[in-house]
């Protein structure tokens, strides 16, 4: 059985990205410049929004952290984004999420250009994406995606079971999976809160992508012997055990499923650094100016 070592592999492309950009500053190029914007205290989002920032230190790229109040307008922050829209400076905006109830998801979403949709959610890289066309892809399907290829893992006429259909992971891990490439070329299911006896379909699986949100969904006896696991879930369990006071827990069982698997990822140190890995990855192309000619989603 092999780990898919998300933290190991990340830093890798973390010291590629590294080395791209000394190599930009000694030609006197842009550095790369990322922007992100935070509303509210959310302590996970703080959390993770601190590490991006430190990511880009870690690479040599600018950055810039625009926090909000929880009570900000939605016209508030579409003004916010609309200034670093405007701003030559920064390549890649994120806005994390979530956002306050107050605010549509879909018009934050739309209003960045996507040109410096490093989070690859704007409709004009979705669509693009599903076209096969050069695109940003979304972070965490991006990372996984480059876990598979850097740890040669085939899939080529595999059956690959994805548990999940969100926008953010689930639907365009989907397209990823079954197009004509490597990684890729897979026969995909896409199972989901409507799904009847998934486990039916996990049993049949050669790849399972759990991307549903639930701590130790998937169990040893869903699976098959050989299978390759990747799990995208984190949830913050209590546990009074820890120094916390809680514990990171994945979709997966990973005591009862691992024994099974040829290859699983760990959470954490999974696909959670891959997903930072791949948000500098996208930025370091925009600030490339490469939008449409060197990010391609195909061979």
């Amino acid at each position: 059985m092999t780990i898919l070592d998300g933290k190991k592999t990340s830093e890798q492309i973390k010291q590629e990205i590294a080395d791209e950009v000394t190599k930009i500053k000694s030609e006197g190029g842009k550095i790369p410049h990322l922007a992100a914007v935070l509303v509210g205290k959310d302590g996970a989002s703080q959390t993770y929004v601190n590490s991006k920032v430190k990511d880009c230190e870690q690479v040599g790229f600018g950055s810039t952290l625009v926090q909000l109040d929880e009570n900000t307008g939605e016209q508030e922050l579409l003004d916010s984004v609309q200034e670093i829209n405007d701003n030559p400076d920064i390549d890649g905006i994120i806005v994390q999420l979530p956002l306050p109830d107050q605010i549509s998801v879909q018009k934050v979403t739309e209003i960045i250009r996507p040109e410096k949709d490093v989070d690859g959610f704007h409709p004009v890289n979705v669509g693009r994406m599903v076209k096969g066309l050069p695109a940003y892809i979304a972070a965490t399907p991006f990372g996984i995606m480059q876990l598979l290829e850097r740890y040669q893992v085939e899939t080529s006429g595999k059956n690959c079971v994805i548990i999940g259909r969100s926008d953010i992971v689930g639907t365009p891990m989907s397209i990823l999976m079954a197009r004509k490439a490597n990684p890729g070329n897979c026969t995909v299911t896409l199972c989901h809160s409507r799904t009847k006896d998934i486990k039916a379909h996990t049993l049949e699986a050669d790849i399972v992508i759990a991307a549903l949100g639930r701590p130790g969904f998937l169990t040893g006896e869903m699976v098959k012997d050989g299978v390759v696991v990747i799990d995208v879930g984190i949830t913050r369990v209590p546990d009074s055990t820890r120094k916390r006071g809680y514990a990171l827990k994945g979709d997966v069982d990973f005591d009862s499923v691992s024994p099974k698997c040829s290859h699983i990822t760990p959470v954490p140190g999974g696909v959670g650094p891959m997903t930072r890995a791949a948000l500098l990855w996208n930025t370091l192309q925009a600030a490339k100016n490469s939008f449409y000619h060197s990010v391609a989603t195909t061979e």
